[in-house]
C-alpha cells in the first residue's frame, strides 16, 4: 500500500510516571522541537493512559502529567506550531484503542519484548492494560493517520506492530484507510544510557538518582552527577571507532554531541587524548548552559498549571477535529452503528 495518499504528519508521546529526564530531552523531544520547525504537522501527547498500565499515585501523576507538559513547552515545542495534548482528554483515543484490541492477535502481543521486561516472572499477575497497551500505542498514532513516529531503537517494534494491525485493518475490510507509519530513528543523542551503567538506558525509574540527569536538577546538582558518572581509565580515544566496548565513554560523548548540535567525530577531534578529569567538568559547564534556561521556564509553568491547562486544552480541541472524524470513519467501516 502507498502511503501518498496520507499528509506527512508526525506523532510522539512521554509517558507521565516520574519526572523528566536528560533522555527524554535528548532522545525525544530536543527532536521533536527540529521536526517542528522542518513544517511538517506534529502533535506530540502526554501518554497518562499508558501510565497507568502500573500502579500510580493520583497526586504524583497529576504532577508528573504537568511536569512532562512544561517540559515540552520549555524546550520549544509551540502549540501554535505543534498539536501539544494530555490523551486522557481524547477520548477517541481508548475508543479506537478498543477495536485494536480486536484486530490485533494474541500471538503479536505475546511477542512484545517491552512487556517480556517489564513483567519478568511475574506475568500472571501484571495488568491487562500492561499486556495490551501496544494497541492502543497503535491508537494513538493511527487515530492521526500519523505518517511518521520519532522513536528510540526500544520503541521500534510497537512501530512495527502499528503497522501490522493498520495492515489487517485494511486487509480485513478491503479499504485504504490508515498509513503504513514509518519510525524515524536518528541523531547521536537518540538514546541516553544510564551514567552508572551504560549498558542501561537512562531511567526515570532507576534506583538511584545518580543514575540520570533529571531536567530540574539544579547546576551543583548536574555537576555532581557528570562527575562521578562512571568511566573507563582510559582517555578520550583518536578515532570515535575507540569508543568500541566503551560504553560509559560513549555514552559521554554522545550526550556532549547531541547537547553542542556537534557529533561523536567533532567531540573525538576536539577532545582526542583528553583525560576524564578535564572532560567531564567541560560536559557539565554545557549541560548547565543548555539546560538551565529549560529548567527555569518548567518551574515558572508548574507554579501556574492553570496555563498548562489553558495550553493543554487547546491542544485537545484541535486533536479532537482530527481524532473525530477518523474514529467516525472507522466505526463505519466496521460496522459500528452511530446515532
Amino acid at each position: 500500500m502507498s502511503d501518498t495518499s496520507f499528509t506527512p504528519r508526525v506523532f510522539s508521546g512521554i509517558k507521565p510516571s516520574g519526572g523528566l529526564t536528560l533522555g527524554n530531552y535528548l532522545g525525544a523531544i530536543k527532536r521533536w522541537v527540529d521536526m517542528q520547525e522542518e513544517g511538517t504537522e506534529s502533535i506530540y501527547c502526554v501518554v497518562d493512559l499508558h501510565a497507568i498500565t502500573v500502579w500510580q499515585d493520583p497526586a504524583e501523576l497529576r504532577t508528573a502529567t504537568y511536569e512532562v507538559a512544561a517540559g515540552m513547552l520549555a524546550s520549544g515545542i509551540d502549540p501554535s506550531k505543534s498539536i501539544l495534548f494530555n490523551q486522557s482528554q481524547v477520548p477517541e483515543h481508548a475508543e479506537l484503542g478498543w477495536i485494536f484490541n480486536c484486530v490485533a492477535r494474541v500471538g503479536w502481543m505475546n511477542r512484545m519484548t517491552q512487556f517480556k521486561e517489564k513483567a519478568g516472572s511475574n506475568a500472571e499477575k501484571v495488568s491487562l492494560g500492561l499486556y495490551a497497551y501496544p494497541s492502543l500505542m497503535a491508537a494513538d498514532i493511527l487515530l492521526y493517520h500519523a505518517t511518521h513516529v520519532p522513536v528510540g531503537e526500544d520503541q521500534k517494534q510497537h512501530v512495527e506492530l502499528t503497522r501490522d494491525i493498520a495492515a489487517k485493518f485494511n486487509h480485513d475490510y478491503k479499504v485504504d484507510f490508515f498509513p503504513m507509519t514509518e519510525p524515524v530513528i536518528e541523531g547521536p543523542g537518540m538514546r541516553v544510557m544510564n551514567l552508572r551503567d551504560g549498558s542501561k538506558k537512562m531511567s526515570k525509574s532507576g534506583e538511584s538518582d545518580m543514575e540520570r540527569i533529571n531536567m530540574l536538577d539544579d547546576a551543583d546538582t548536574i555537576a555532581k552527577k557528570f562527575k562521578k558518572a562512571r568511566t573507563d581509565p582510559a582517555p578520550l580515544p583518536e578515532t570515535p571507532e575507540g569508543l568500541k566496548d566503551r560504553p560509559e565513554a560513549k555514552n559521554l560523548v554522545d550526550i556532549y554531541a547531541s547537547l553542542s548540535g556537534g557529533t561523536q567525530e567533532s567531540v573525538i577531534a576536539e577532545y582526542a587524548g583528553a583525560g576524564w578529569g578535564q572532560f567531564k567538568p567541560t560536559l557539565a559547564d554545557l549541560a548547565v548552559e543548555k539546560l538551565a534556561p529549560i529548567s527555569d521556564e518548567m518551574r515558572r509553568l508548574m507554579a501556574d498549571p492553570a496555563e498548562i491547562d489553558r495550553l493543554l486544552m487547546v491542544g485537545r480541541d484541535r486533536a479532537r477535529e482530527i481524532a473525530a472524524p477518523v474514529l467516525a470513519k472507522t466505526h463505519e467501516i466496521v460496522g459500528l452503528v452511530r446515532s
